[in-house]
């Protein structure tokens, strides 16, 4: 909710997405964030040996930091006055990759509830960054977070192994934030709807274009989105050993591989709810 001051318009709301940096606000919204389900707890065992979370700093310290475990404090409170300094110091790209970082390891705390956190932060401060499926991703639009990850969801309980691989391979590469690879991101998500495909129509080595015409057979497929997606797999694929001009490195950006990721994720789950209603595949 827009505060008073903003709403009597005395004070302009913030309105820019944070992109490639983080104010002050973000930063101690995510600090907070960790004092909450990690740090004040820690600070409050005094010493790393009678801390839960014992594995997880030497993690930070092996993996992370990767620094000499034995540099590691005795003292909690003196752990804690590292990580401040350090966040507090970090730029966008450190702080990311330290919450991101963070996010994938075995904690003793509720992952989700942590990850839950910070996206509540990353929405309220406007960042152009959210957790999708445990992964930093750059994102801009909520309803954008919702087609990927239900997308992702449907496959997994469905047990369509290469639609999940290949929609977290598209997450990974979109999502690096110091060596992007945007090219095949695009490819894993046009790769994913093929894998999609390939399952509901039974035929496991057909590329994308033949397994929608045989999908469009058993079940109500628009010709528009069948030719649309035929076109891209064409402008993606490097099967015919001719590289489109779509698909040059150089001309790509984090916006042509989210639109892809979103666009793929959004026609997955349009596939699946219409090869379940045509009884292709079963309900979960």
């Amino acid at each position: 909710m827009a505060r008073f001051s903003e709403r009597i318009n005395k004070r302009e709301p913030k309105t820019t997405i944070q992109h490639d940096y983080v104010d002050q606000d973000l930063r101690n919204g995510l600090w907070n964030v960790l004092n909450i389900w990690f740090i004040d707890e820690l600070e409050n065992a005094q010493y790393i040996s009678s801390s839960r979370h014992q594995t997880l700093i030497r993690s930070i310290w092996f993996s992370f930091f990767k620094e000499p475990l034995d540099t590691i404090p005795y003292g909690t409170q003196r752990i804690v006055k590292i990580f401040r300094e350090r966040f507090y110091n970090w730029d966008y790209l450190d702080l990311y990759d330290f919450i991101d970082f963070i996010a994938n390891e075995n904690c003793e705390f509720p992952i989700d509830g942590f990850i839950d956190s910070c996206n509540l932060i990353l929405k309220r401060e406007l960042s152009g960054y959210r957790f999708v499926n445990k992964l930093l991703t750059p994102i801009t639009n909520e309803h954008e977070i919702k087609a990927i990850e239900s997308a992702i969801e449907n496959a997994t309980n469905r047990k369509f192994n290469g639609v999940t691989i290949h929609l977290n391979s598209a997450l990974e590469k979109l999502g690096d934030k110091k060596n992007p690879d945007y090219r095949n991101s695009i490819k894993e998500s046009i790769s994913a709807v093929e894998s999609l495909c390939q399952v509901i129509s039974g035929e496991p080595s057909t590329e994308l274009g033949k397994t929608l015409k045989l999908l469009k057979s058993k079940m109500p497929l628009h010709g528009a989105l069948e030719q649309g997606f035929t076109k891209l797999y064409g402008y993606t694929s490097d099967g015919d050993g001719i590289r489109h001009a779509m698909m040059d490195a150089d001309s790509l950006d984090q916006e042509d591989a989210l639109y892809m990721l979103v666009t793929c994720s959004s026609f997955i789950n349009y596939l699946t709810a219409k090869a379940e209603k045509a009884g292709l595949i079963q309900s979960v």
